[in-house]
């Protein structure tokens, strides 16, 4: 049995580590290499990194910070913001990235998805979505949340795996950052339809909200941000709570 996996989430702006609720609001968290270097020695089964304002402001990630990064950790590092080619994944590949995370260049040319895994492999693309439910319909947005679309989260999904993704990050714009949970429901439907893993991101605010994404959601891994950064949580007492409650971690 595949063990669940443990993703601290490092939000970066500006070179620096920042949370917000509901993709706003953003606050400072501290500096990304240290956080890095500190979960890698805390737990941590991978370490995701996105450059939140690189789509919107259209430049690159920062390939030099994801290269200090990368230094300090010897644990699957996932990297995302601003990815639109071949030659992107290459740079930040080469910096030190394990795995790549795209978004919005995937929804505006879908064929993107195609072009990565053929050239870099499927267990080295990652594909995010932000979703949102309105009026009982997940829709997927765009651009840190901002720009909505008229994309069904499960028909994406399901064209994101046929297009050869490794995996899906999935988050929950209406649970983002509100410590209410996961949204467990729409995990459920997205493992019931994909083969691949999927990432659940968004609403972690208790050890109970991890047990019950991996049992009700059948995620396979889970992402929090705020809850790490600001040491509400151990990822080492996370763990211990988790396989008590009967879920298969590394320890």
């Amino acid at each position: 049995m595949l063990t669940k996996r443990i993703i601290p989430c490092l939000d970066i702006k500006d070179g620096r580590t920042v949370k917000g609720v509901n993709f706003i609001d953003l606050r400072d968290a501290g500096d990304p290499v240290e956080l890095a270097e500190i979960y890698a020695r805390s737990g941590a089964d991978e370490l995701v990194f996105l450059d939140i304002s690189a789509t919107e402001e259209k430049r690159k990630t920062l390939a030099n910070l994801v290269r200090r990064v990368a230094e300090k950790v010897n644990i699957p590092f996932t990297v995302g913001g601003g990815i639109s080619s071949v030659e992107d994944v290459d740079i930040l590949l080469k910096n030190g990235a394990d795995k790549v995370s795209i978004n919005s260049s995937a929804v505006k040319r879908p064929e993107l998805i195609n072009e990565l895994a053929a050239k870099f492999g499927s267990q080295c693309i990652t594909v995010a979505i932000d979703a949102k439910q309105i009026k009982g319909q997940w829709m997927v947005h765009l651009v840190g949340g901002k720009v909505p679309t008229e994309l069904n989260l499960f028909e994406w999904a399901k064209e994101v795996q046929e297009r050869g993704a490794g995996e899906i990050l999935f988050t929950s714009m209406n649970n983002d950052g509100t410590k209410a949970g996961f949204a467990n429901e729409a995990l459920a439907v997205l493992s019931s339809k994909l083969n691949i893993p999927i990432i659940a991101s968004g609403g972690a605010g208790n050890m109970q909200h991890f047990t019950d994404t991996f049992i009700k959601g059948k995620a396979d891994a889970a992402l929090a941000a705020s809850v790490f950064h600001f040491k509400e949580i151990e990822i080492k007492d996370l763990k211990e709570e988790l396989r008590r409650n009967g879920v298969e971690v590394r320890l």
